[in-house]
């Protein structure tokens, strides 16, 4: 992959895709494309066929998705595992049919099963019975991954599969009914700041642990696989985290120390945790030569002067 080769982001004005297009052009790639949701729907087969058809890119980053948090994800089952099966299908059919030279597909640690042995290890995929909440989305994203595998061996194909873990960063979606605990912790505790509300209600115990990777990070690692790393060296997906985690409780107070909002935070038991524990193995990775490089605080404070 050179400076002028033809590079297509799938989902670029997403919290992923548009950090791997920032990083890519601070790196000097001068040859990037990205379609919007209004110009292209990629769950339609033969738009995506003629993207690809006219645009022929060399190199695919598939970080486009329907996403959400565990209430989306819940109530909106259909469509998060109907969507994104089509939406990765038509992208990786339409990248084998125009000869694409590597494809990056990017996932979720949600992949795994529910009550995985801890650090999860890449080997752990399909071992156990999934998380509830986010089943589809998962099933979705594990065929992905399966996907790209079948390919690269039926047909020789150079498709590689990451799985990070949790996500954050500038780019965030602050909806509160779609969002992602972080920013839906930054946003309530900031709109209770200003408001100067008594408390914030937070779902859950606050007791299930979890790993947060900064988008920037991701951004990182992906095109450092991308660049350096082949199908034949990995065999099956890799996982991308921090290897590090923490309480939904300590983040809450984190997050509320950031955002400077002095109240209490009541916790709504009521509400589901979702897995007690997500932690990922992340020695694969890392014994290739990428490590995270964010602190949580650092990344959490960037986010929130960039919200603020």
């Amino acid at each position: 992959m050179d400076k002028n080769s033809k590079i297509y982001i799938a989902g670029h004005r997403g919290l992923v895709g548009s950090a791997i297009w920032s990083r890519l052009e601070k790196e000097g790639y001068n040859n990037l494309i990205g379609k919007s949701f209004d110009e292209l729907d990629l769950r339609n087969q033969q738009a995506t066929s003629d993207f690809f058809k006219e645009e022929k890119p060399e190199y695919v980053f598939l970080a486009a998705a329907k996403v959400g948090g565990i209430q989306a994800n819940d109530e909106f089952r259909a469509d998060f595992i109907n969507d994104n099966i089509q939406i990765q299908s038509n992208i990786i059919n339409s990248s084998y049919n125009n000869k694409v030279k590597k494809l990056l597909f990017l996932g979720s640690s949600c992949i795994y099963p529910k009550n995985c042995p801890q650090p999860i290890k890449e080997e752990y995929l399909l071992t156990g019975e999934l998380e509830h909440t986010n089943e589809p989305y998962a099933v979705a994203k594990i065929a992905g991954l399966k996907t790209c595998a079948a390919f690269n061996s039926q047909y020789g194909t150079n498709y590689i599969s990451v799985m990070p873990t949790n996500l954050y960063g500038l780019n965030d979606n602050f909806d509160l009914s779609t969002s992602h605990v972080i920013p839906a912790l930054i946003r309530k505790f900031h709109e209770a700041k200003i408001e100067n509300k008594l408390f914030v209600e937070v779902w859950g115990t606050g007791k299930p642990k979890r790993e947060f990777l900064y988008s920037d990070d991701l951004a990182n690692a992906c095109i450092f696989l991308m660049k350096n790393i082949n199908y034949p060296d990995l065999k099956t997906h890799v996982n991308i985290g921090t290897g590090e985690d923490l309480s939904i409780k300590e983040l809450a107070e984190l997050i509320q120390k950031i955002v400077g909002y002095s109240g209490d935070i009541k916790w709504n038991t009521s509400k589901p945790d979702g897995t007690e524990r997500k932690l990922l193995d992340v020695t694969k990775i890392n014994n290739l030569g990428w490590k995270a490089a964010t602190k949580l605080r650092d990344g959490l404070t960037k986010v929130y002067e960039n919200y603020g």
